[in-house]
């Protein structure tokens, strides 16, 4: 599972998801890429659940890049635990996701191989996505 090594605050407030991503926006590794349509936060256990369906698929073909970290901490509260009292105990690792943001890349496949690889992997995320090429993220 993806995590923070150290963090200096653990507890980190809820936030707004808003607007489109500018940086990570289009493929820098790879040959194929799988891009977020929508905002939202992917667990660290969604991005490696992905990351291994992927892997499975191309059988040791290819190269594949991660492309999201989760380094917002998600806390949550004891159950049947009464209001106040404070914030909860981290529970778990997100990363933020904004429409647009390239989540993963990879080469040395066919197209067919990359697209049939991603679509497994979109099953696995909490976010609509869709398949970017080299040849269409060259022409933005």
């Amino acid at each position: 599972m993806l995590m923070p090594k150290r963090v200096k605050y653990r507890k980190l407030q809820k936030g707004r998801m808003g607007g489109v991503a500018t940086r990570g926006s289009s493929i820098a590794f790879g040959e194929y890429g799988l891009q977020a349509a929508e905002c939202g936060w992917l667990t660290s256990r969604q991005i490696e659940a992905a990351r291994v369906a992927m892997t499975r698929y191309v059988k040791r073909g290819g190269r594949i890049w991660i492309r999201i970290f989760p380094h917002k901490s998600v806390t949550k509260k004891p159950a049947e635990t009464r209001m106040g009292k404070g914030k909860g105990a981290p529970e778990g690792w997100v990363a933020v996701v904004k429409p647009g943001s390239v989540l993963y890349e990879m080469e040395g496949v066919t197209k067919e191989v990359a697209k049939e690889a991603f679509r497994l992997a979109a099953h696995k995320l909490s976010v609509a996505t869709k398949f970017l090429s080299r040849e269409i993220s060259d022409e933005d």
